[in-house]
């Protein structure tokens, strides 16, 4: 399918950031969240909207560990497509640039937010959407 993603140029720097002001581990942690972040709080994308690939490269190993199959289901979920489809690597790659524009805006707006107060708060946000 594919075997590695690159995030844009102007997200490098920003996955840095974000890495160290959350303190929630490595870089690759910050690129799950920031894909996990994008497909609760954005609609579907286009790919049209996709950006360059000048910026961090992750290896689908390091990015998605044993669990690729999950973050493939939730793109095939979200959009309605097939495990096969070839348009998945971009729809990873979109969510991933969007999700980490998302939390640098976040991080930037409350600059003392700690990153388990951050998941914490999505998390009980979630669970009040389910009542």
């Amino acid at each position: 399918m594919f075997s590695s993603i690159r995030t844009a140029e102007d997200n490098k720097l920003k996955v840095s950031e974000l890495t160290s002001k959350l303190q929630l581990g490595a870089e690759n942690v910050i690129a799950r969240l920031a894909l996990s972040y994008s497909l609760s709080r954005s609609g579907k994308m286009n790919l049209k909207n996709i950006k360059d690939s000048k910026g961090k490269s992750y290896s689908k190993q390091v990015l998605f560990g044993e669990h690729l199959t999950f973050y493939v289901a939730l793109i095939c979920q979200h959009y309605k497509i097939y495990k096969t489809n070839q348009e998945i690597p971009k729809y990873l790659k979109l969510h991933i640039d969007d999700g980490i524009e998302l939390l640098y805006d976040e991080v930037k707006s409350n600059p003392n937010l700690l990153g388990t107060d951050f998941l914490l708060n999505c998390i009980e946000e979630g669970l009040f959407e389910m009542k």
